[in-house]
């Protein structure tokens, strides 16, 4: 249990900190040490080790300034280690140091600290790493997806030789597809921590009601594409993606919890 935590903290809290990327060093610094003094006191030094590595790999594996070379398959790979250490690797009965003092109840029982290391994890993965997932998943498929950068299909001038001679077209208005999904990087945290803690108070009618919700208010959008189906490709793979990580996470807080 304590390595996917670690290793889910680890990797949300890079890409928090790379939301920051005029001080992104000293983000990734703050990260590490963090890591290393929640490995030292609670008796997690391979954890910890494991989750500084995982941390570098993802940041070179899942950019966030370009497409992903590997597309969405790290992640894949981080569910799987994490389900995986989840499953055959049970709460520890000695936490170190913390451990000693470690003491956090809540309406549903005493929280270890390695419940607790998990929870944090998960959900600082859902922040801002589960869109990094969703975008490399559309990158992947080749899904239409909103352009990230305003303007970069703007004023484009075009050089077309006619008879012989060079002559430049007019600049082509901008196009901006953003305005067809916006506040999807704040709408998409928000629905999966929602998400998480719906699904963990068994509040399932309520996470129906939530996700139908969506579609409704997202119709008037996704109808302008219907003659290419694009819009619609982008809504449901997108929200897909996401509602699977987010109930991913959900299962390993349960199975942690009750296991």
């Amino acid at each position: 249990m304590i390595l996917a935590g670690f290793l889910l903290l680890a990797v949300g809290a890079v890409d928090l900190v790379r939301q920051f990327a005029a001080r992104r060093w000293i983000g990734y610094l703050v990260v590490a040490v963090l890591l290393l003094v929640l490995g030292s006191v609670g008796d997690a030094l391979l954890p910890m080790l494991a989750a500084l590595v995982t941390g570098a790999l993802w940041v070179w594996c899942m950019p966030d300034d370009r497409p992903s070379p590997a597309g969405f398959w790290p992640a894949v790979l981080l569910g799987i280690v994490s389900v995986g250490a989840v499953v055959t690797l049970p709460e520890r009965s000695d936490a170190g140091l913390i451990g000693e003092v470690w003491h956090l109840d809540s309406p549903v029982g005493t929280i270890s600290f390695d419940l607790a290391v998990l929870v944090v994890g998960a959900a600082a993965f859902l922040l801002e790493s589960a869109n990094l997932v969703v975008r490399a998943a559309l990158d992947g498929e080749h899904t239409w997806r909103p352009i990230e950068r305003r303007g970069l299909d703007a004023n484009v001038a075009d050089a077309e030789r006619v008879d012989g001679e060079s002559s430049v077209s007019e600049p082509t208005a901008a196009i901006d597809r953003r305005s067809a999904f916006q506040g999807g990087r704040l709408i998409g945290p928000l629905e999966r921590i929602l998400v998480l803690m719906l699904t963990l108070a068994a509040a399932y009618p309520l996470l129906a009601a939530m996700l139908a919700a969506k579609g409704i208010v997202r119709f008037p959008e996704i109808s302008r594409g219907r003659e290419t189906g694009a819009r619609a490709e982008y809504f449901l793979v997108g929200s897909l993606v996401s509602w699977v990580i987010a109930l991913g996470a959900a299962f390993l807080v349960w199975w942690s919890a009750n296991g």
